[in-house]
């Protein structure tokens, strides 16, 4: 097995993100790797004099050959990567405004004090940053360290607030197909075509909601049971949230943000929604004429990193593909898998590391449906349960990776007063509470759909 292309290839990228090279360098890498020790893309030069020359000839055929089906595996992601960048520019929009300052100086003046309360409010308000109103972690610096005081004289474990805020941040995206969860849902419709399996956006969303059930229950875990006991935090300075009136550049990217709702509903275009939102804005002077290159670079500088390690992924998934490699690994795992319910768990493992690894569900299902599909169905897993094993290993890995946004953003807020820890405080709870929740509901949701 450790002489498959893919198995040198993943396991190359896996150990450089753990080591924190930078993740789309490790995936380029690990693209070439897969290249290399492909039988299929290795080029033979034929017979020649000198075997150094023969060996460099093969050598660099074989990286231009792996390099040029990655470039043209790339293009598959096109969609998805533009839609992650027009978002983002909308995100910076909104930010540029008070629409965030006056929505969580409503919802701070609404958040209870009831621990249980405030640890579901917060959790509930941070669902809105990913599909109603897009501005992804943005909100947490702004909404988080003036409640602090108030979670220090309450005295709530901020690990139960970390879990709420990443709980927002991705259960979401993984059940509803709207913002970003649509473009979750398209990656994973797109790379199930990719690799032979006819599948809509419809099919997604009448399955992904077990994963969303999943996280919910982590969620109910962490508030009444594993971080409900209170814990004494030093007195921070307290902090308060500025007052603001909403006038009408304001009304104008609200304007913007339901023709982009509204036109993603009607087209499955995230993309086209986007871009449509924003030329309203535009137009409505919700952003100046002035300001249009400070928003689309302000979107590109939050944004285009993930959007091109998806793009990279697209690339080195085809690569996979195209390396002759998956389907002897398939045989090679069918004969060692014993049965369907050891293939599933099996399969759940690996996208868990991949995605700790990488740091984001959207570029790890690219790299584990070509996979995951030829492997499920060697098993005889139906297409829900496929769909489901690929949307949940990518998820699983997001909560509790050190590199991921789910859990940067929390921290974040949360460490403001330096009494808050990245590693203990965010990533191992919501890595135990999420990802122990996701890998159970996966495995039973597989076998039974």
């Amino acid at each position: 097995m450790l002489s498959n292309a893919v198995v040198v290839s993943v396991l190359v990228m896996v150990v450089l993100c753990v080591f924190r090279f930078n993740v789309l360098l490790s995936i380029l890498v690990a693209a070439l790797c897969a290249g290399l020790f492909s039988h299929d893309l290795l080029q033979d030069s034929g017979d020649t004099e000198f075997l150094a020359v023969d060996f460099f000839y093969n050598f660099l055929n074989s990286i231009v050959t792996t390099s040029n089906i990655l470039i043209g595996g790339m293009s598959k992601n096109l969609n998805v990567a533009l839609s992650y960048i027009l978002l983002g520019a909308i995100a910076i929009a909104i930010a540029n405004t008070n629409i965030m300052h006056a929505m969580i100086h409503t919802v701070a003046r609404g958040i209870s004090n009831n621990n249980i309360v405030f640890i579901l409010s917060i959790a509930f308000f941070a669902c809105f940053s990913q599909n109603l109103i897009p501005v992804h972690i943005a909100f947490i610096p702004i909404l988080i360290p003036p409640l602090l005081h108030l979670m220090n004289k309450l005295q709530i474990d901020r690990r139960a607030v970390a879990c709420a805020l990443t709980f927002g941040l991705q259960a979401p995206y993984i059940t509803f197909g709207f913002c970003f969860g649509l473009i979750f849902h398209t990656v994973i419709r797109d790379q199930m075509l990719a690799n032979g399996v006819e599948i809509s956006l419809s099919d997604i969303a009448g399955v992904m909601w077990i994963g969303g059930l999943a996280m919910l229950v982590g969620l109910l875990l962490a508030t009444f049971v594993f971080y409900r006991k209170p814990r004494i935090y030093r007195a921070s300075i307290k902090q308060s949230l500025a007052t603001t009136n909403m006038g009408w550049r304001e009304y104008a990217v609200l304007f913007g943000i339901i023709v982009t709702f509204v036109v993603q509903l009607l087209t499955d275009s995230l993309a086209l929604g986007a871009l449509i939102g924003l030329l309203s804005m535009i137009a409505l002077g919700g952003i100046k004429w002035g300001e249009i290159d400070l928003i689309m670079e302000g979107g590109l500088k939050m944004m285009a990193f993930i959007a091109f390690v998806m793009l990279v992924a697209a690339g080195y998934g085809e690569v996979l593909r195209e390396s002759g490699e998956v389907q002897s690994l398939v045989s090679l795992m069918f004969g060692m898998v014993d049965s369907k319910l050891t293939g599933i768990i099996f399969m759940l493992l690996i996208g868990l590391l991949i995605t700790m690894g990488i740091g984001t569900s959207f570029g790890t299902v690219p790299i584990i449906a070509a996979v995951y599909v030829p492997l499920g169905t060697s098993l005889g897993i139906s297409t829900e349960s496929m769909i489901l094993l690929i949307g949940i290993a990518g998820a699983l890995g997001d909560a509790g990776s050190p590199a991921s946004d789910s859990t940067l953003g929390p921290t974040s807020g949360l460490n403001a007063d330096n009494q808050h820890n990245h590693i203990s405080d965010t990533c191992i709870p919501t890595f135990l509470m999420y990802n122990t929740s996701l890998l159970l509901f996966g495995v039973v949701g597989a076998m039974i759909l």
